[in-house]
C-alpha cells in the first residue's frame, strides 16, 4: 500500500477528531446555559463524545449521498454560539448542508443569523418554574425514563425527576436500586455518576436527587412533604389501567397529572407522541402512552394512510420476551406464556392492531394482528402486510418514507435505514419509535410489506418523555 496514502488517511482522521473535540465544550455550553440542543439530522450531539459527533456526521451520508464534514459544520457551530438565542433545537447538519449548497454567497454569520432569526430573541427560561416528575415504579421502563429525564435536565429549568415510588425491599434496598440504575445488561452503563444519600433515602444521579419513596398504595403518599408539587406522575407498573384505578394517584397530595406506560382502558386518551398530541389538554388529567408496538407502527401507518390510503392489512410482531414470561416452564395465567422465554418462540396475542384504531380512527376494523415472542432481551420487529388504495413501487415507497424520516412532523418517530447488514442488536438505544428497514421493503401492485424495527424499551421510553414535554409545555422550536 502507498505509504503516503496511509499517512493521508491518518492525518485526515486526526484533523477531524481534533475538530470534533473542539465542538464538545461549545455544544455542552449551549445546552447547559441556553437550553439549546444541537443535532445532526435528528441525532442529538448533547452528552456525546468526539467519536459520536463524527458518527453522526457520517450518518448523514445515507441521506445526502455524500459526506458531511465537521470541518464544514464547526464554523457554523461557532457562529451559533455567538448569538443570544432562546431555547431551541438546531440541526447543525441541515444548516451546514443548506449553507454549502444554498448559501447564496452570504457571509457565514449573516446566513446563520437569517436562518435562526425566529429564536434570536435573547436567552430566556423555558418555564416559570421546573416541572416536577414522579416515577411510580422503578422497573425496566422506570429506570430508562430516569436515565432520559436526567439526561434532559439541562440547566434544571425544564423538569426535575424528584422521586420514584417503590415497595420496600431488603435492608440494602437503596443500594440495589442505585446499582440497577448504574448498570444495565442491555443498555449498558449509566452515562454519568451515581451516588446515594442514605439520610434522604435518595439516589444522586449527575446531581439530580431522586428520593426513593416506599408505599403500598397510590393515595397513601403525601408528595408535598418532599417538596413535590403539581407533579406529572408516570405509572410504569401497569397495575392500574382504567380511570378508576389511575385516579387514585390524583388523591395523593402533590400530583396533578398521570401518564400510564401501557394501553389505557375505557375513555382514557391513548396518545402516540407526534401523531395525536392534540388529545393532551389542560382539562384531562390521565393519559396513556399506549404500547411500544402501537408507538412503533402508528407513525408509519399514518404516513402511509395519508399518502396512499390503507384498505386493510395484517400486523405481525416479533417481540422480545418480557418480564411477564417465565425463564423456565412454569404456570402462567395466559396461554403459552408459561413456557420458557429464552428457549422458545411463543405465539401470543397483541392488542396493537385494535389500539391503532384508537389513534387513527379511520383504520378501525381494517387491521388484524398477532405476536411472536422471541428469545432476545430487547428490540422487536413489526411486519406490516398491507393493501393500499393505489399501486406503488418499492423505490417510490422508500423514497417517501425516507423523506418522512427527515423533514416531516414525524421525523422524531420514524427513522430509516438502508444498510444491508443490520440486525436487531443494531437498534438497541434507538430513540425513534420505529425504524423502516428499506432493503426489506416489498411492493407488488397495491400490496406492500414493510419491516419496522423498534427498541421496545428505550425507543418507547423516548416517546413517553415526548409526552411529558408536551404536557409540561416544553416543546422547543426546531430549526432550520
Amino acid at each position: 500500500m502507498n505509504a503516503s496514502k496511509q499517512d493521508s488517511y491518518l492525518k485526515d482522521w486526526q484533523i477531524q477528531e481534533a475538530t470534533a473535540e473542539q465542538m464538545l465544550p461549545v455544544i455542552g455550553s449551549l445546552y447547559r446555559d441556553k437550553n439549546i440542543v444541537i443535532t445532526v439530522y435528528g441525532r442529538s450531539l448533547v452528552h456525546c463524545t468526539a467519536i459520536d459527533i463524527l458518527k453522526a456526521h457520517r450518518f448523514a451520508r445515507q441521506i445526502l449521498d455524500n459526506e458531511l464534514s465537521v470541518l464544514d459544520s464547526w464554523p457554523l457551530l461557532e457562529a451559533i454560539s455567538r448569538l443570544e438565542l432562546a431555547p431551541s433545537r438546531i440541526d447543525l447538519g441541515k444548516l451546514t448542508f443548506h449553507y454549502c449548497n444554498e448559501g447564496e454567497g452570504l457571509p457565514l454569520d449573516d446566513y446563520v443569523l437569517r436562518e435562526l432569526a425566529s429564536v434570536h430573541t435573547g436567552v430566556s427560561p423555558i418555564l416559570d418554574e421546573p416541572q416536577d416528575i414522579v416515577l411510580y415504579g422503578f422497573g425496566r421502563i422506570g429506570r430508562l425514563l430516569a436515565r432520559l429525564l436526567i439526561e434532559k435536565a439541562g440547566s434544571g429549568e425544564k423538569f426535575r425527576l424528584k422521586a420514584a415510588v417503590v415497595r420496600k425491599g431488603a435492608a440494602d434496598d437503596l443500594l440495589k436500586r442505585a446499582s440497577l440504575l448504574r448498570r444495565d445488561s442491555v443498555h449498558g452503563p449509566f452515562n454519568g455518576i451515581i451516588t446515594v444519600d442514605e439520610e434522604e433515602n435518595a439516589i444522586i444521579a449527575n446531581g439530580n436527587m431522586i428520593r426513593m419513596i416506599y408505599a403500598d398504595s397510590p393515595e397513601s403518599v403525601d408528595y408535598t412533604q418532599y417538596g413535590i408539587r403539581n407533579a406529572i406522575l408516570i405509572d410504569n407498573t401497569g397495575k392500574w389501567r382504567d380511570r378508576a384505578g389511575l385516579s387514585r394517584h390524583l388523591q395523593a397530595q402533590g400530583i396533578a397529572k398521570v401518564i400510564l406506560t401501557a394501553p389505557g382502558k375505557g375513555d382514557i386518551p391513548n396518545v402516540v407522541a407526534g401523531v395525536n398530541d392534540e388529545l393532551i389538554t389542560e382539562q384531562e388529567q390521565i393519559f396513556s402512552a399506549a404500547s411500544c408496538t402501537t408507538n412503533a407502527i402508528v407513525p408509519v401507518l399514518k404516513a402511509l394512510h395519508d399518502r396512499y390510503g390503507i384498505s386493510h392489512g395484517h400486523i405481525e410482531t416479533c417481540h422480545s420476551y418480557t418480564n411477564d414470561q417465565n425463564l423456565i416452564d412454569n404456570y402462567h395465567k395466559s396461554s403459552r406464556r408459561g413456557r420458557s422465554a429464552p428457549l422458545n418462540m411463543v405465539i401470543t396475542e397483541t392488542g396493537a392492531a385494535k389500539a391503532v384504531a384508537k389513534v387513527i380512527p379511520e383504520l378501525g376494523g381494517k387491521l388484524t394482528g398477532n405476536a411472536i415472542r422471541v428469545p432476545t432481551p430487547n428490540v422487536s420487529l413489526a411486519i406490516l402486510n398491507l393493501e393500499l388504495n393505489q399501486e406503488v413501487t418499492v423505490a417510490d415507497l422508500n423514497s417517501y418514507l425516507r423523506g418522512m424520516s427527515l423533514e416531516s412532523p414525524l421525523h422524531k418517530q420514524i427513522d430509516y435505514t438502508n444498510s444491508p447488514e443490520v440486525v436487531s442488536s443494531d437498534f438497541v438505544g434507538s430513540r425513534h419509535a420505529g425504524v423502516v428497514d428499506s432493503l426489506a421493503t416489498i411492493a407488488q401492485g397495491n400490496r406492500i410489506v414493510l419491516y419496522v424495527w423498534y427498541d421496545n424499551e428505550f425507543g418507547y421510553s423516548c416517546q413517553v418523555v415526548r409526552m411529558v414535554q408536551r404536557m409540561a409545555g416544553i416543546e422547543l422550536p426546531s430549526l432550520p
